[in-house]
């Protein structure tokens, strides 16, 4: 798995880094799927958008973590070190395409495999800290009150990047046995822990409301808008991996490497993009961009949201 396109459609499909013809030889993004381009094309769609996007996005959301460092939100941590991995991401598309069509480097190559074990686990691993903080935050806020020192989270993190770095070493050398199954396991488990967490999450917020829909506490209010983020996150960019990837047996090869791959990993790697892009939205106001400029971006998002409110409404 960790050769084929599962994580990487931008590099040859059935590539091995034993042959001496990959230091020769131009490859085709298509190698092994000349037949079943569709799904490949999807991915790097959502790959380009990660670099014009994403990049940026990422970058800017660790100006403002730095900006507010000091009054910092307990879960700034994880989101400044989950943005710094999607932006590290976001570089390695062009670096694979130049790789690919012009430098042939072994070395290079090692680097972007280790790239995507970096996004495999890293991000799973964050959002689930993430969930974790705000979990005890809301259902254990006399916990929380004993647990607010950063070296906690600071434990937490260095836990997460030594597995993350284990994860993609192991993931850049090859050739263990079932290692494509670390993967599953790993992305179903912290599936699963998110979604119990943030539903767990957002059944104690609603009930705490009183009669009215403002009676709720601000703080409380902006723990539900955050943990409802992360819950859509997850469902739309995992949730294709959890519901595809465990029936890998029910597929031919060819549909699994050439569909199946590239889909549940498009919608993996766009998390890149659409995860600073859901943590802007939530920001009052946005540091190092003019108000104009935010103001107009809010407007066309509440005004589309308008829009499909009233879709919605039954006629009379």
């Amino acid at each position: 798995m960790d050769i084929s396109p599962l994580n990487s459609t931008s590099v040859p499909a059935q590539l091995s880094l034993n042959t001496t013809a990959y230091v020769n030889t131009t490859f085709s993004v298509f190698d092994g799927c000349e037949m079943y381009i569709e799904a490949i094309l999807f991915d790097l769609t959502l790959q380009c958008m990660n670099v014009i996007v994403g990049i940026p996005a990422n970058l800017l959301v660790i100006a403002i973590l730095i900006h507010n460092r000091k009054d910092p939100s307990t879960s700034d941590l994880f989101l400044g070190c989950l943005a710094f991995m999607d932006a590290y991401f976001g570089t390695i598309t062009p670096l694979s395409f130049l790789n690919l069509y012009v430098w042939h480097s072994k070395e290079v190559w090692s680097a972007i495999k280790f790239s995507f074990g970096v996004k495999d686990t890293s991000g799973p691993l964050f959002l689930s800290c993430i969930c974790l903080d705000r979990f005890v935050a809301v259902l254990f806020p006399m916990t929380f009150g004993q647990l607010k020192h950063i070296k906690y989270r600071l434990s937490l993190t260095l836990l997460v990047i030594c597995l993350t770095f284990a994860y993609s070493t192991a993931k850049m050398v090859g050739g263990l046995p079932n290692f494509e199954k670390i993967f599953t396991a790993e992305v179903l488990a912290a599936f699963a822990w998110m979604v119990v967490c943030n539903a767990s999450i957002l059944f104690v917020l609603k009930k705490s409301r009183g009669a009215g829909k403002d009676d709720i506490h601000p703080m409380k209010k902006k723990a539900f808008k955050m943990v409802l983020s992360i819950l859509c996150i997850i469902v739309f960019n995992y949730l294709p991996l959890v519901a595809l990837f465990p029936f890998e047996d029910h597929y031919t090869p060819d549909v699994f490497r050439c569909y199946v791959q590239p889909v549940g990993f498009g919608f993996l790697n766009i998390s890149s993009t659409i995860q600073p892009l859901v943590y802007l939205s939530r920001l009052e106001k946005v540091p190092f961009l003019p108000d104009a400029c935010v103001k107009k971006f809010t407007s066309c998002i509440a005004t589309e949201k308008s829009e499909n409110v009233s879709a919605k409404e039954p006629s009379a």
